[in-house]
């Protein structure tokens, strides 16, 4: 006998007093998925709409937008002379503008946009969360703090103080600087621990809150992060520098409103973020209607190698378009490279002004009209309680995720914004770091190598040489000198072109600079990576051209460089990556090449790790380079005559690099008419090649054939699971040290079987 009570309908009343106590006793204000799933501006509010009923004069608007665009640089340039962040030396980092109600506007011209376009979201947090509450309040002189990607950021090393702006009692508009500070007590010094293993590993995670009232720092709560990280100078001083300088942007923007009024800013602010929509529909109803596709694939989760699938698909239909990733690798639940849908957005904000329309304001107006697609709980949509340390993987991939479909509809546009090109070098590879300082103070951070990419070639000429991040073209490489006063690391090479790692093409990639570093001076110092592309290439060709070559971690381990030098100067002669690797001129060193992604690991004093930027994607078929741009490229040592020959096919006088332009012409003649011997019919190349689903001993993650089908494949531990899309689980990976002494285990237990059957032969 069922004696439960059925279902109790409440009355009008009740229901509303039940719904009153349930809003006021929230058990966790965790990441909205109302706020973190909306890229799009917001309607216009009634400030907003006031402001632009009055005709508002367009000369005057072109006049405050200027005057915003400096008072952004200004404060930009406060934070990148007084910052301690090696980051912050650097540019990277931003300031930017925001409407009442949480839409970015305006960020300066200079540093990192993802950083302002995800910087929207812990503004909208605090819009719908803390200025009604009577516990928190928003008002004139208050400051928030914020980190934690999940409520809208690229990752947990970048900090931001936000900043409302209030005049004659009325909130007019928000302020932000944020800044990548690197040490942020992760279970790894540095910030980017690639050995997190969940959230809890990732250090201090700031939900927004409020850390300045009446304009100063609240020392209980500064005291509280400090204890928090590794280097609480750090963190002391870059809070300051960040509150300072949106205050001094606080001071130039009251002096717009005391000059001009609220009506002009407010009305500059929105039309800056509707005429930006308003040119994006437009761009976009140029280009013809139909769907182009990439697939990138990242090869590992820098713990062990695997192919993890990024699918995209971009349909353009009229003023539509649409990014389509479903059929991407599902998310790990104990792997750092995951990210959240927020974050990998803020991306694709990036990649389209850095490499498709450079010439568009820079604000998130530019995503708004583009409609996003994924499968939740895969690595781009990633669930709150997946790790997310080294997100920028992932993101990585939606920075130059736009250039070979976007170039594809672009291409027979008539009007071209930026030139058509391949994909920059998409990795972060650069040393982070953690320990001990000569100066006894304990540290972590990364190195400004990060900021070197090589660009992709372009339809009308070479790609530039280690010209940016990939993630923020108007940064600096900085200079090591400062980083070796402040910290052990002593380059041995640095900024040095690595030769013959190109993206191959009628115009070839930009080129990236090899990394030599050393340690000197601290019993207790480390280096990590978090990087990939050593068995996938990471940047991709267009049009015919070559992706770019893969790239290895090496070491010299087991051995002091300092002592070798000083017992013979001339044991190395010229710090060369594949010179020391292939010559091998220091005895007795322990020499290795690894993949690019390693955790933490301590360095002797004297012990050598090498790692190089990368190029980028090739443009066009190489047997249309022109030979004295091959020519070029070998006076300036970029190249070695065997790639000059086998790839170029290009006859030469090797001593004086005269061309022989007619046997060049018959030997490329020559390798077109190989090349059409080797081919075949797409059918019987199809059947060949294809096959219904990913080879048993690859580990695979993402769709295969079919997007609604995703594989979860890792044959180190027999496991094979297919999972609808929209029911993706997340993969659990087993620790590499745990397979290597299983693998040991079993080595022993079969000599030790081999040793007994000897011993029962009598042998």
């Amino acid at each position: 006998m069922n004696d439960m009570p059925g279902k109790v309908e409440l009355n009008k009343d009740d229901q509303v007093l039940l719904d009153k106590f349930l809003s006021d006793n929230r058990l966790f204000l965790g990441p909205d998925p109302e706020i973190m799933r909306n890229h799009s501006i917001q309607p216009r509010s009634k400030m907003e709409a006031s402001a632009l009923a009055r005709d508002l004069d367009t000369h005057q608007v072109h006049h405050v937008r200027g005057l915003i665009n400096a008072a952004l640089s200004e404060a930009f340039t406060m934070v990148n002379q007084m910052g301690a962040a090696p980051g912050a030396k650097w540019g990277d980092l931003v300031t930017g503008v925001y409407t009442a109600q949480g839409d970015l506007a305006m960020i300066a011209p200079h540093g990192i946009i993802a950083f302002a376009a995800c910087c929207f979201y812990p503004i909208r947090f605090i819009i719908k969360n803390w200025i009604d509450d009577p516990t928190v309040g928003v008002k004139d002189g208050d400051g928030f703090i914020h980190n934690d990607a999940r409520y809208g950021g690229v990752h947990n090393t970048d900090q931001s103080m936000m900043m409302p702006l209030y005049w004659k009692g009325e909130l007019i508009c928000w302020l932000s600087s944020t800044i990548h500070e690197g040490e942020n007590g992760a279970c790894e010094p540095g910030g980017m621990p690639a050995a997190a293993e969940s959230k809890y590993d990732e250090g201090i995670k700031m939900s927004p809150f409020k850390v300045v009232e009446n304009f100063k720092l609240k020392r209980d709560l500064v005291t509280f992060l400090q204890n928090s990280v590794r280097d609480p100078k750090l963190q002391l001083e870059d809070m300051k520098v960040k509150l300072h300088a949106v205050m001094r942007l606080r001071e130039r923007m009251l002096a717009i409103l005391d000059q001009f009024g609220k009506d002009l800013l407010v009305g500059t602010l929105r039309k800056h973020l509707e005429d930006t929509e308003t040119e994006m529909r437009r761009r976009i109803a140029e280009m013809p209607d139909g769907t182009t596709r990439v697939l990138q694939f990242m090869d590992s989760s820098l713990r062990e190698n695997c192919l993890q699938k990024i699918s995209l698909a971009i349909t353009v239909k009229g003023d539509r378009l649409i990014m389509d990733f479903r059929g991407t690798a599902p998310q790990f639940m104990n792997r750092a490279v995951n990210t959240n849908i927020a974050s990998f957005k803020a991306a694709l904000c990036t990649g389209l002004l850095q490499n498709v329309w450079p010439d568009l304001p820079h604000t998130m107006a530019v995503l708004s009209p583009i409609e996003i697609i994924s499968d939740r709980n895969s690595i781009i949509d990633a669930e709150g309680e997946m790790p997310q340390a080294m997100s920028l993987m992932p993101m990585f991939k939606a920075c130059v995720a736009w250039t070979i479909p976007m170039n594809k509809f672009n291409y027979s546009v008539p009007t071209k914004y930026s030139a058509v090109i391949a994909s920059q070098y998409d990795q972060a590879a650069t040393f982070i770091y953690g320990g001990l300082t000569q100066h006894g103070d304990v540290t972590g951070n990364f190195c400004g190598d990060i900021n070197g990419n090589g660009q992709g070639a372009r339809s009308h000429a070479d790609g530039e040489h280690s010209v940016s991040p990939v993630f923020g073209f108007m940064c600096d490489s900085g200079e090591h000198e400062i980083n070796e006063e402040d910290t052990p690391i002593i380059r041995l090479g640095a900024q040095r072109i690595a030769k013959d790692r190109i993206g191959f093409g009628k115009y070839r990639g930009g080129m990236g600079y090899e990394q030599i570093a050393t340690a000197r001076g601290s019993g207790m110092w480390g280096f990590m990576t978090g990087c990939e592309g050593s068995k996938f290439p990471s940047a991709q060709g267009l049009f015919g051209g070559y992706s770019c070559p893969s790239y290895q971690l090496m070491k010299i381990k087991g051995i002091n460089i300092f002592e070798e030098l000083k017992a013979d100067p001339n044991v190395v002669e010229v710090f060369d990556i594949v010179k020391l690797m292939n010559e091998q001129p220091i005895k007795n060193g322990h020499y290795s090449s690894n993949d690019m992604g390693m955790t933490f690991e301590l360095c002797n004093e004297g012990e050598i790790y090498m790692i190089c930027q990368g190029a980028g994607g090739g443009y066009g078929d190489v047997l249309e380079r022109d030979p004295e741009a091959v020519m070029k490229d070998l006076r300036e040592d970029l190249m070695s005559h065997a790639n000059a020959h086998d790839i170029y096919k290009v006859v030469y006088d090797e001593i004086n690099l005269v061309v022989d332009v007619e046997a060049t012409a018959e030997l490329r003649a020559a390798a077109r008419r190989e090349r059409l011997q080797r081919s075949k019919p797409f059918d019987e190349f199809v059947a060949e090649w294809v096959t219904p689903e990913p080879p048993a001993n690859l580990p695979y993650f993402g769709s295969w054939n079919d997007n609604t089908r995703i594989y979860a494949q890792n044959p180190a531990i027999s496991m094979k699971v297919v999972m609808d899309a929209d029911k993706l689980q997340g993969v659990f990976m087993p620790n590499p040290k745990d397979l290597q002494i299983a693998g040991l285990e079993a080595q022993l237990a079969a000599a030790n079987a081999a040793l007994e059957a000897c011993r029962a032969a009598g042998r």
